[in-house]
């Protein structure tokens, strides 16, 4: 199978030696086989469950994407594990390191929509070229594109290879695609990823969480009383991929966002049957509408709790239309107990938007939200503590920012902590945290999949303020002196251990260790 060019000799690089992204799913592809990290799947897999199955033990293994060459009942391959690891999550949005694409992002939480492109690029102050800005924040409307160059004549979804991922699940999924939707009163696009249930040959349960953006331009539309146009993109490219699932700062497009990850614009050629643009280099397209009269029960689904969701009732998306490549790749993931993809992508998500973050907060040095506490249930971090209960104003600040509203275990430390050393954090809250008074008691919106809160979308949340405390503070006391070790006898440590034959073999050559 033919997986489309990457440009250069796969390197990911252009001719300056720069790091680019890529254009479709297929040239990432390309330039992932180079680099070894695709492996091809020629034995017969079945979309029911099985792919899940070797899916979730290749990721285990921090293994490489996985193309399934050989589904039964299916016309396409199926890649699923694409971004599952922070290697590939780096490579897909042209970076050496997920470090390295927050650093880029850092310059672009500078810019200020509203002040326009030139006023962006005064505030950018000469970081990134002018022309170079210019191309990469415009999305770039073409007439025609490769996800179109064949039209479905009958609308049928059963040849998809839709993915069934856990024995319990209500139906086959899509699991990865990237929706589009648009504000009817802006005209402003959106594209948001969101799971969607296959009922039939035509029809889709459109998972639209309530916190959402897609879910609130629904209400726009079902306000007006208007069937709500809609597309779902299915294998993107790894950038437009992203910021779908990206908490992208408002007044921002997620397609502007892509670009500026690209280096270069997204591609969008307007929809054959209904008023939006979709990226030209995806590989299938579905169009349609919701109806804003109609629900019906999607679900249960095995979602990232490593429970089964409950089913509920969900807008239905009616496929009208279907548009793909020629030789398309569908593109899928699996969700579940992490270790898992969209875990791995959470992961980086905190790492690449942490400078989003401290634009409002300043103060915060760090931050984890581990993978054990599912991205959005616990988080930590750290801040340079400036006056009496500065670490609650943090908490507060962040329940009011995006996603974080989600968090329900918030843990605050002092700039000197490790966050992601969770044996130093768990020190840390069980020594300086009194529950009487470091405990913060909160309520407002949890997630829709949560399943603890006893009301849905709705439950308590607790801020520990895990700081060393001051008589400033209100500490009645002098905080104690922490042991530290002597610097001399520390030089003098690392020496005999680097120098003693015995003690360099136990510490395997690593005085200090």
């Amino acid at each position: 199978m033919n997986l489309g060019g990457a440009r250069g000799a796969f390197n990911n690089r252009d001719g300056s030696g720069a790091l680019v992204a890529f254009r479709s799913l297929g040239e990432f592809l390309g330039a992932l086989e180079a680099r070894g990290d695709l492996a091809r799947v020629t034995r017969p897999v079945s979309r029911d469950l099985e792919i899940t199955e070797v899916t979730q033990r290749v990721l285990r293994r921090d293994g490489p994407a996985l193309l399934f060459e050989n589904v039964p009942g299916a016309s396409m391959p199926v890649v699923t594990n694409l971004l599952g690891s922070p290697r590939r999550i780096a490579f897909a949005l042209g970076s050496d390191s997920v470090d390295a694409v927050a650093d880029r992002i850092e310059q672009l939480v500078h810019l200020r929509p509203p002040a326009g492109i030139v006023g962006a690029l005064r505030d950018l102050g000469g970081t990134i070229e002018t022309l170079s800005t210019l191309r990469s924040l415009a999305p770039k409307r073409v007439r025609s594109g490769p996800c179109q160059e064949v039209e479905e004549p009958t609308v049928d979804l059963d040849r998809l290879p839709i993915l069934k991922c856990w024995p319990l699940d209500g139906g086959r999924t899509v699991t990865f695609p990237v929706v589009i939707t648009k504000n009817p009163e802006t005209g402003e696009p959106h594209a948001g990823i969101y799971r969607l249930q296959q009922y039939g040959p035509d029809t889709l349960g459109m998972h639209f969480q309530v916190h959402r953006v897609g879910a609130n331009n629904y209400r726009l539309w079902a306000a007006r009383g208007e069937k709500m146009p809609i597309a779902a993109v299915i294998g993107a490219d790894p950038a437009t991929v992203f910021s779908g699932l990206a908490p992208v700062p408002e007044g921002l497009s997620n397609f502007v966002f892509a670009g500026f990850v690209r280096s270069e614009p997204v591609p969008l050629v307007p929809a054959r049957s209904i008023d939006l643009e979709v990226p030209a280099e995806a590989e299938i397209v579905l169009e349609g509408y919701v109806d804003p009269t109609e629900r019906r029960v999607e679900g249960p689904f095995g979602d990232h709790t490593g429970y089964y969701s409950a089913p509920e009732p969900f807008p239905v998306f009616h496929v009208t239309r279907i548009t793909r490549r020629e030789r398309p790749v569908y593109l899928g993931t699996v969700t579940g107990k992490p270790p898992t993809e969209d875990a791995v992508l959470g992961k980086a998500v905190e790492r690449i938007f942490r400078p989003v973050i401290r634009l409002i907060l300043p103060e915060l040095v760090d931050m984890n939200l581990p993978m054990e506490g599912l991205f959005i249930n616990v988080g930590i971090v750290s801040i340079r503590k400036a006056y009496p209960d500065h670490p609650r104003k943090v908490m507060h600040s962040l329940w009011g920012l995006g996603q974080m509203m989600f968090v329900r275990y918030l843990i605050v430390v002092d700039e000197d902590v490790d966050v992601h050393d969770l044996s130093e954090v768990l020190y840390r809250v069980g020594l300086q945290a009194d529950p009487g008074r470091d405990f913060e008691i909160s309520q407002g919106p949890v997630d829709q999949l949560s399943i603890s809160n006893p009301i849905p979308n709705l439950g308590h949340k607790v801020g520990i303020d895990a700081t060393r405390k001051r008589r400033e503070d209100g500490f009645p006391r002098d905080w104690p002196t922490e042991i530290r070790s002597d610097p001399e006898a520390a030089r003098v440590a690392e020496r005999i251990v680097r120098e003693d034959p015995v003690l360099a073999r136990l510490f395997g050559g690593r005085p200090g260790s």
